[in-house]
């Protein structure tokens, strides 16, 4: 019988795809003793990139069965990134973007998970710009 946490924790990086990539899961349980998912891709590069990770992890799908669909309005809306170039700051980003330098906090607020201090960006970190 098929446990569904471990099957969570196998396929975990597709679980983080899909949620990376804004798709809406519908379902995901065991079924006829396999892992399934089912959900709403906003494109097919979407689904395909899902499927891709799918089969790196596990060619012959035996473990797995999943029904996704495509619906371009269930698209997320696309992300800005920057990736932090020497003698960057938060506020540096800021006036570049915003075009006001005090709008450093709305980039240190989105990236969060990334930063702990507003004051400490590193060369190479990829940080995501909201609107």
């Amino acid at each position: 019988m098929a446990d569904l946490e471990q099957l969570k924790q196998k396929y975990a990086s597709v679980l983080t795809l899909i949620d990376k990539n804004g798709v809406k899961l519908s379902h995901i349980h065991i079924q006829d003793d396999k892992f399934y998912l089912e959900g709403v891709c906003g494109s097919e590069v979407i689904k395909n990139k899902i499927w891709d990770q799918i089969k790196a992890l596990n060619p012959s799908l035996n473990d797995i069965t999943c029904n996704f669909t495509v619906d371009p309005s269930a698209a997320p809306p696309p992300v800005r990134t920057y990736t932090v170039a020497a003698g960057d700051s938060l506020s540096k980003i800021a006036k570049n973007f915003y075009g006001n330098a005090s709008q450093y906090l709305k980039i240190f607020e989105a990236n969060k998970d990334k930063l702990s201090d507003p004051d400490k960006v590193r060369v190479g970190q990829e940080l995501v710009i909201p609107d």
